[in-house]
């Protein structure tokens, strides 16, 4: 069970001193050594007299007051009470240090995503129990939360993976929550204030521009992140507007351009239209000058028939008394007319009657033919009945016949039996091919694999006989895994940007073997193995494919952008020679830039001299005093690290033995591997010989049963037709007396229907008797007709004699005023002719000027302004000479294309269209240009003030190790979403300030930088607290002390670093100088490091020899041993003593010890 044990109380400097002083004394002589024994006992004594001096700052608002847990991943109970500036946490791995961060993160609301670790809240429950309990104590800000603090409390069930939580005992929810504690800065999603354990590689992964998102929300007030989001969204817009812009401007120049080049010919297009338009006009001007033409013609027309209607009038008077004799005549006749027209009528009904009486006699004849042909009809059916009566007669007699005769017997079940012991060998022959079959695919496969091997087999045999060959063998041997990984590259380089290139111990080589020994012992294993790409693409897509896909493990890639020009030696090859080295290692390399360049980056090969001599003491000496820091030769390698802080003369060597070459070298065929392979390609070849002989074996065999299948098969059927025959025999001997009572029944049927035949014919015969007799009487009747048919004859014949004579009489009459008629007659002619004429020139002006109403009703302006011009007296012909005329000149001018004017007019249209839009999208330029300058202006001179604040503080910490730095603004003009933060780092004198990212510094480099970034934000951010959990793992024990010296100094505000962020030097309102509270989580410390007041230090310990009640653990007599041994001579290292307070995760219970000094070992 874990024990969480906090220590906060600092020594002295002046006892401090002096325990150091005592511990440096040495026995020289009894006196001195009782007076030393005696100095520590008085000084052991004042030790028990200390107090505690603890920190005179209060929390802040939102900082952890209290945390308390109970059933919480491994504690079941425990309450932690951390201070108001630097709490360290601290304790071996595994014993819940992380556990208190995990509990930060969920009590105030956050989800488990944020520490990256399991993904289910539930999961954060004991092992065995069903539910859990967090609560933290906030510090109040006495305003909202008149009370005092904020107690917040978190309960998580198991089942279900639910959590509900209260607030100051009231019942809550998650969003309430968050937003308490949102309201007091805290940012648990923000990796600037909260970096667990598992988000320190995510942290550092951070692009520039995420670390200056997370930067804002950490130390930049809420309007300045509000002004860069508002920014990003401006220039997106202002960037879409200028696109369409351009696009805009691009097509108003096509369409001016195009507008320039078509002016001339739609200019003669529009002439050429008005003459057009003008044709048009004339044409419809035709009606109206027909109209006139017709109205003129029709009043002559009228002048004209009134003339020959009194002419007519006058002739009529002159001829009336010899036309009134010939009129009377004319009356005789037709009275004769009528007389004779009236008999012709009685004549024509009386004839029509006689032909109806006519009629009915022959359809009576008809009638009786009928009935004759119906009664011969019903004669011819009856032989087909008598037929049908006689074959039936034979049918039965047949039917009788068969069945006296019976069926032979049928035994079902035989037949049965038989035919599935049949079918029972066929599936037997089935499943025997089958087996053979899938045998023969078997050995198919097995043969087709042993192929595949023989084939590898003589491509590793070819490459036992090759260079390349042999360095890939090497290179399976050593590593198998990255001996894949690159035949996977060698297949797929058209998948990657640039070339990928594979391990140097394929991909590089030794230009003179006698240096193979000392380039070989520049590299280790992961230098030989590494994979080289170009950009971060081809990087990220290989290690996704080796990793993710192809689940190998041990790939090391390296990213190298940079040229070989970029490593250039520190002196020329001839001065090199001057010190007795004959070359650098990278003029003996052979291999592609982009390699070399990264062996240079890695492995220094370009500042590293060789030499096939040792090297004299002389030369060593000379070397020390060099540019040079490393070089080989035949014995031995050198590395000089120089520290320029301690002095020209602080160096140490480091000296190792040279390595023999095993990777460069050439060596010959490895005789056993040839012979293996030879032994495999024969056993081989012998097994996919044996399986040909199986298979062929196997298809004998399948011919055979097939032949045998086809065979039974054969013989099923004879059995199963043999059987239907029987079955079908006996069928029709059990249906026989069925079909026997079916052709009585038919035999019956067709003598009822020759009965009914012969009582059809009797009432026939009797219809046709009938139908004589009325034929008879109806011939009387018409011989009637035909008399008084021929009296009505001899009438009409007299009144047609009279009709002549009339008609004689009137003709002679007519003949002797012939002349005066026809003159009578052509006058009326001539004025029907007039009436006529009138008539029609009337209805054609009539129908003229409706044309001419209707063409003004069309609304056509031009028209009615065209009219306007046109002469009173045009004629029609006129008019017709002057269309002639236009349209002759129409001819003359070119057609050109009919749509050149429509698609001008439209093209203008759109110009002027676009014109409007372009001023309308310059001014909305013009506005967006003025809202990104305003926010820009409020921003920008912010942001600089914040990240200068952020960059003085960090290059005064990085100054303070002897290594330098800063914090500027990469300033991207064209997005402000690429802003981004830029952190250069320099860790060694001779280098120039550098970006800081995962290629150029080490971890431990990293570690240091980040570190002192996040210290850097300490005075600046509005967070009440912050979170780091083992940032120093990378760390070197110098810098980790270094950086653990100024961590403390910032946190607790011990030097002047903590008020250069804020620009005084006074305390704050919380009682104190310095940042917010901060956390700090590491498993281990070096001994002598430094503390301040009001530093607090959270001790956590677990183990099965933990007791099971903390107040049996004594840490004050600990510390009285501690002290009596120190007392009697013992040496201990010495460090400042803080104020110690501890918090065991035992059943709900905490308490402080007294406050007592204590060594490291206590």
């Amino acid at each position: 069970m874990p024990m969480a044990i906090t220590p906060p109380r600092k020594r002295g400097s002046s006892e401090t001193d002096e325990d150091e002083a005592n511990d440096m004394s040495t026995p020289s002589s009894t006196t001195s050594r009782a007076s030393n024994n005696n100095k520590r006992a008085r000084l052991a004594m004042r030790e028990e007299r200390l107090c505690a001096r603890p920190s005179t700052r209060k929390h802040q608002p939102g900082a952890i007051v209290r945390v308390k847990l109970v059933n919480f991943v491994t504690y079941s109970a425990v309450e932690f009470h951390p201070g108001p500036s630097l709490n360290m946490v601290i304790g071996p791995n595994g014993t819940g240090k992380s556990t208190l961060v995990c509990a930060i993160c969920i009590g105030l609301g956050w989800g488990p995503q944020h520490l990256g670790r399991a993904k289910e809240v539930s999961e954060y429950v004991k092992h065995g129990l069903q539910e859990a309990q967090i609560e933290i104590e906030l510090a109040g800000d006495g305003k909202r939360f008149k009370g005092g603090n904020v107690i917040i409390q978190c309960n998580i069930r198991r089942e279900g993976n639910k959590t509900t939580f209260f607030l100051n005992g009231k019942p809550s929810n998650k969003k309430a929550v968050l937003e308490v504690a949102r309201s007091f800065s805290i940012q648990i999603d923000n990796l600037c204030q909260f970096l667990p354990q598992d988000k320190v590689v995510e942290f550092a992964a951070m692009t520039p521009v995420e670390l200056l998102k997370s930067t804002q929300r950490a130390v930049a007030p809420q309007e300045m992140i509000d002004l860069h989001e508002q920014l990003k969204d401006l220039r997106k817009q202002q960037k879409e507007v200028q696109a369409h812009h351009v696009a805009d401007s691009e097509t108003l120049q096509n369409l001016e351009g195009r507008q320039r080049m078509q002016e001339a010919d739609v200019v003669r297009m529009r002439e050429r239209e008005q003459v057009k338009e003008k044709v048009r006009l004339l044409e419809l001007c035709r009606p109206f000058a027909k109209y006139r033409g017709a109205r003129t013609k029709n009043k002559e027309d009228g002048k004209k028939r009134k003339q020959a209607e009194l002419e007519q009038k006058e002739l009529n008077e002159e001829l009336e008394p010899s036309l009134r004799a010939v009129t009377e005549k004319l009356a005789y006749q037709n009275q004769i007319v009528k007389v004779v027209q009236e008999r012709k009528a009685i004549v024509e009904n009386s004839d029509l009657a006689a032909q109806a009486i006519e009629s009915r006699v022959d359809a009576l004849l008809d009638r009786a033919k009928e009935l004759a042909k119906e009664r011969e009809a019903e004669i011819q059916s009856s032989k087909k009945d008598r037929q049908q009566v006689t074959r039936a007669e034979q049918i039965i007699a047949r039917l009788k016949t068969q069945m006296e005769e019976e069926p032979p017997e049928l035994d079902v079940s035989s037949y049965n039996e038989r035919i599935r012991e049949k079918q029972r060998l066929m599936e037997e022959y089935k499943r025997a091919i089958t087996e053979l079959q899938r045998s023969q695919e078997d050995n198919t496969r097995s043969g087709r694999e042993r192929g595949a091997r023989i084939e590898n087999a003589k491509k590793d045999l070819a490459n036992l006989e090759s260079q390349a060959g042999q360095q890939d063998r090497k290179l399976k041997e050593i590593s198998l895994d990255t001996w894949k990984a690159w035949e996977w590259v060698k297949n797929n380089q058209k998948e990657f940007e640039k070339p990928v290139f594979g391990p140097p111990i394929v991909e590089c080589s030794v230009t003179d073997s006698r240096y193979v020994n000392l380039i070989e012992t520049l590299f280790q294993k992961n230098a030989f193995l590494s994979f080289t790409v170009q950009n971060n693409a081809d990087f990220k897509k290989l290690q996704k494919q080796t990793h993710d896909e192809m689940h190998l493990s041990e790939i090391n890639i390296k990213v190298m952008t940079g040229s070989l020009e970029k490593f250039p030696p520190p002196i020329s090859s001839e001065e090199l020679k001057n010190y007795g080295l004959e070359g650098w290692a990278l003029d003996y390399l052979k291999g592609p830039e982009p390699l070399l360049a990264a062996l240079c980056f890695d492995l220094r090969l370009h500042r590293t001299g060789i030499s096939l001599q040792d090297t004299s003491t002389q030369q060593f000496e000379r070397l020390q005093r060099s540019p040079i820091d490393s070089w080989v030769t035949s014995k031995s390698a050198y590395n000089i690290t120089r520290r320029r802080e301690y002095g020209p003369d602080a160096t140490s060597t480091r000296v190792r033995d040279t390595r023999k070459g095993a990777v460069w070298t050439t060596q010959p065929v490895d005789l056993s591997a040839k012979r293996e392979l030879t032994q495999n390609i024969d056993g081989w070849t012998q097994e996919m010989e044996s399986l040909q002989a199986k298979n062929e074996e196997a298809q004998t065999e399948i011919t055979r049963l097939r032949d045998e299948t086809k065979a039974t098969g054969s013989e099923i059927s004879v059995m199963q037709d043999d059987k239907a025959n029987k079955q079908r025999a006996i069928a029709e001997f059990r249906a026989l007396p069925t079909k026997l009572a079916q052709q009585e029944d038919k035999m019956a049927q067709a003598q009822q229907s020759l009965d009914d035949m012969k009582k059809r014919i009797g009432v026939i015969e009797e219809k046709h008797d009938a139908a004589t007799i009325e034929r008879g009487q109806v011939a009387l009747e018409y011989a009637r007709a035909v008399d008084n048919l021929r009296g009505l004859h001899g009438s009409l014949h007299e009144a047609e004699v009279l009709l002549i004579e009339a008609s004689s009489d009137h003709t002679i009459l007519s003949e002797r005023i012939g002349t005066v008629r026809e003159r009578l007659e052509a006058k009326k002619a001539e004025v029907n002719q007039l009436i006529r004429e009138a008539e029609k020139s009337g209805n054609e002006a009539r129908r003229l000027l409706n044309e001419c109403k209707e063409l003004m009703s069309c609304g056509d302006e031009a028209l009615s302004e065209f009219l306007k011009t046109v002469p009173e007296g045009q004629s029609s012909d006129d008019l017709e000479l002057e269309i002639e005329s236009e349209k002759a000149r129409l001819e003359l001018m070119h057609e050109g294309n009919g749509g050149v004017i429509r698609e001008y007019e439209q093209r203008q249209k759109r110009i002027e269209a676009l014109t409007a839009k372009l001023r309308e999208v310059n001014h909305g330029l013009e506005e967006l240009n003025a809202k990104i300058k305003e926010k820009r202006d409020r921003w920008e001179p912010e942001l600089e003030k914040l990240v200068s604040k952020i960059s003085t503080s960090f290059s005064f910490n990085m100054k303070q190790i002897n290594c330098a730095g800063e914090v500027g603004i990469f300033k991207d003009e064209d997005d402000f979403d690429q802003w981004a933060i830029q952190i250069r780092v320099k860790f060694r004198e001779t280098e120039p300030l550098t970006t800081l990212d995962s290629h150029r510094q080490s971890g431990g480099e990293r570690a240091v930088s980040t570190i002192f970034y996040l210290m850097s934000l300490q005075t600046l951010t509005r967070s009440p607290f912050r979170v780091v959990d083992e940032i120093n793992q990378g760390m070197d024990p110098r810098n980790e002390r270094l950086v653990h010296k100024r961590m403390v100094g910032i946190a607790c505000g011990t030097d002047e670093s903590a008020a250069l962020s804020v620009g005084d030097d006074e305390n704050d309102e919380w009682g104190g100088r310095g940042g917010s509270q901060y956390f700090l989580i590491t498993p281990k410390l070096l001994h002598g490091l430094e503390y301040a007041r009001g530093m607090q230090v959270l001790c956590i310990a677990s183990g099965e020899y933990m007791p099971a009640e903390r107040d049996s653990v004594n840490f004050k007599g600990f510390v009285h041993l501690a002290r009596g041994l120190k007392a009697s001579g013992v040496k201990f290292g010495v460090v400042p003593r803080p104020t110690w307070k501890w918090t065991a995760g035992i059943d709900d219970v905490e308490s402080e010890n007294e406050n007592v000094g204590s060594d490291e070992e206590a």
